[in-house]
């Protein structure tokens, strides 16, 4: 059994207060028309999202570089908690159908701290501490941080 202090060294987590009602940021979490607007840190960009947000539910999103390169990423949805959380892996691609090589699983929380602002926080959890140090290398402080700032500056227009 995984014990949490052994989690610790296979996760990176990303915490934000944010001015935006937790609701408005669900939405954009799961409304896959809007998802280009702040999904990828510039000059990358979604040119295709699909989403079925329900436990088992597959999603396809695929970002653009800005040579033209894309990079497909699927995954299924593990929890669905309206306004409250999300939990989604590539460990599977669809239909519980296994990916050739699990990366992650993402926990993207948010809570309602009551006077129109969100405790935002994602979490990335690894299956190696090397996939750890790997995505920790390609910047996920900083992609996630700029991120979270485009999440909360298209949320305000929902």
């Amino acid at each position: 059994m995984t014990t949490p202090s052994s989690i610790a060294d296979r996760e990176l987590v990303l915490t934000r207060i944010i001015d935006v009602p937790a609701d408005k940021l669900f939405k954009c979490w799961t409304t896959p028309e809007r998802m280009h607007e702040w999904f990828c840190p510039k000059p990358w960009t979604v040119s295709h999202a699909e989403t079925d947000v329900r436990p088992g539910g597959a999603s396809l999103i695929v970002m653009r570089g800005p040579e033209g390169q894309e990079m497909p990423n699927r995954g299924v949805y593990l929890e669905v908690v309206e306004n409250r959380r999300l939990v989604f892996t590539d460990a599977f691609v669809e239909a519980w159908v296994p990916s050739e090589k699990p990366f992650m699983v993402a926990i993207i929380e948010f809570e309602d701290l009551g006077d129109g602002t969100t405790r935002y926080t994602a979490t990335a959890r690894h299956w190696t501490v090397e996939d750890r140090q790997a995505h920790e290398q390609m910047g996920f402080h900083q992609g996630w941080g700029v991120v979270a700032d485009q999440l909360a500056e298209v949320a305000k227009t929902f």
